[in-house]
């Protein structure tokens, strides 16, 4: 008798709960994957038609240079805008993909663990020679089942919620895009800090290296500084791809000394003079390492809510926001 076959055929629906978190993780990665590529190509595409377009007005002069001037900084803003979009949209799914993988791993541990407990209740029963024994194992191997079908259950419902609140999150992205699916500006409803100078240099230069992981992942191997936490090094690598005359310091700590010496830190009662391309920085402070934990790269402030792109944000640079809060933040340093 092959019990391990009998074991599994007593968890059908389990095992469809597992199938079934399967094929959205799977739907999950490849959106992720596909949201990513599409917000690179739209900075490459922007910072390019930035570059071309200067190009043609540096050497043309005459009546019809305003009219293009005035469609190509319309143009270059879209693309920056609906690459934002897109960077935002990446992060939604990056979350729900995580969210369902670890709903599928905790559900096929489920279906491990009952299978596994089944086919020694069913084996016992062969092992004891007699119709009855093997009945008994029989329908103890089956009751078993509901219980960790209702484990299942919950888990695949806990993320259909997340599922549909990321859904949500996406129609209100698409609902702010129009004209092919660049933003209308008209349309929105926040405040956008603007980026100005070396602001707009740092905050472009972050963008580009969205994505970007350790290699191999949980080394701290990184392209921004030497092997080690690696949140500081970026913001500094990303100053100093503007031209900023800092080192690349991988303490957040030694960022905030920086700024102090050179009149640019500002302290947690002054997190309102944040600006993109500052630097924002976690803890309680800058006095030694154990309360300086991390720094991210201020990209937009909208009333008090802040989005940073960080270095090392589950080993890799991602866009994250939060709150613009005291209790978060125990400084800044401007560029």
């Amino acid at each position: 008798m092959d019990t391990a076959a009998l074991a599994r055929s007593f968890a059908e629906d389990l095992i469809a709960h597992r199938n079934k978190l399967a094929g959205k993780a799977e739907d999950a990665v490849r959106a992720e994957y596909a949201l990513h590529q599409v917000a690179r190509v739209l900075d490459a595409q922007h910072d390019a038609y930035h570059k071309e377009s200067a190009t043609v007005l540096d050497h043309w002069h005459g009546r019809g240079a305003d009219g293009f001037r005035h469609h190509s900084a319309k143009l270059t803003k879209e693309l920056r805008i609906t690459g934002e979009a897109g960077a935002a949209a990446e992060k939604v799914v990056a979350h729900v993909a995580s969210t369902v993988d670890s709903g599928h791993t905790a559900v096929q541990r489920l279906v491990d663990e009952y299978t596994a407990q089944a086919k020694q209740v069913l084996d016992a029963g062969v092992a004891a020679g007699t119709q009855a024994a093997l009945m008994r194992a029989v329908g103890h191997a089956a009751d078993l089942a509901p219980r960790y079908t209702r484990q299942s259950a919950s888990t695949l419902r806990h993320v259909d919620a997340e599922l549909k609140a990321a859904a949500k999150k996406l129609r209100e992205l698409r609902q702010d895009l129009t004209h092919d699916g660049v933003v209308d500006q008209a349309t929105k409803k926040t405040h956008h800090t603007k980026v100005s100078g070396r602001g707009t240099e740092i905050v472009h230069a972050a963008r580009k290296e969205l994505g970007t992981r350790e290699n191999p992942p949980g080394s701290n191997r990184n392209p921004y500084g030497p092997t080690a936490a690696w949140c500081s090094s970026f913001a500094t690598a990303m100053w100093r791809k503007a031209g900023v005359r800092i080192p690349v310091l991988p303490f957040s700590g030694d960022v905030y000394h920086w700024g102090q010496r050179n009149g640019h830190a500002y302290g947690k009662n002054s997190l309102h003079e944040a600006k993109p391309g500052d630097v924002l920085i976690f803890g309680t402070g800058p006095q030694n390492t154990s309360t300086s934990t991390h720094i991210g790269i201020v990209e937009k402030v909208e009333g008090n809510r802040v989005t940073l792109i960080e270095g090392n944000s589950g080993d890799a640079v991602r866009r994250n926001t939060h709150t613009l809060s005291a209790s978060t933040f125990y400084g800044g340093v401007h560029p």
